[in-house]
């Protein structure tokens, strides 16, 4: 039987495999369409993620949402989850044993949804998906991981710390890319599939029987 999003977040609301289980008031599996064609991949719960169980709820998720629709997009329409589900205590940054636990559900809810494009949102999904180095010569950039488009993104908390001219430039920027990036990934596997159809051997003619 295939696996559902549901499953998965019910596993992550009994999950034991790291301390952050013990001081969360619930985990956060994350939210969306089972159909999204684009995941977005942020670093852990804050305050009001951790009481509703709901990913991106406080100010930084209003942003999310308001860069959404700039781009033709909902909530909804789209997956949000993070790398650590639980909220680390005082919103500390994710311990290595910790991100390493929770990434066996971000695996499982890739192979779920099988987006077309992960966005990344930190430094902490960035390092997983596109790679390791400053936000700031990061910022923008793809990488292609295990067949899928990866985007490098400033997390919406770091643009609300920094509320410049430029940075919402450079955020706005950065979001004009996703449906850029997902029309050729679209056009991409239209092409693949069509290749594809076209690769696999005509059926043969089974020879007539004669009637007499």
């Amino acid at each position: 039987m295939a696996e559902t999003l549901e499953q998965i977040g019910a596993d992550v609301r009994a999950c034991q495999m790291c301390k952050l289980c013990q001081t969360r008031t619930v985990g956060v599996p994350g939210e969306g369409s089972p159909t999204a064609e684009v995941m977005f991949i942020g670093e852990g719960p804050g305050f009001h993620e951790d009481q509703q169980g709901r990913p991106f709820v406080g100010a930084a998720g209003q942003l999310l949402t308001e860069m959404l629709r700039t781009i033709g997009m909902r909530r909804q329409d789209v997956f949000i989850t993070n790398v650590v589900r639980c909220r680390p205590p005082g919103n500390r940054d994710p311990l290595p044993d910790e991100l390493q636990a929770c990434d066996a559900f971000t695996q499982r809810q890739i192979a779920v949804l099988q987006p077309k494009l992960i966005v990344t949102l930190g430094r902490y999904s960035m390092a997983r998906f596109v790679g390791q180095g400053p936000m700031r010569d990061l910022h923008g950039r793809t990488r292609e991981w295990n067949g899928i488009t990866c985007l490098a993104m400033y997390h919406p908390a770091a643009i609300l710390r920094t509320p410049t001219p430029e940075m919402r430039r450079i955020y706005q920027e950065d979001f004009a890319k996703v449906p850029v990036l997902l029309e050729q990934e679209r056009r991409k596997r239209e092409v693949l599939a069509l290749a594809a159809v076209a690769a696999e051997p005509a059926p043969k003619q089974l020879d007539q029987l004669p009637l007499f």
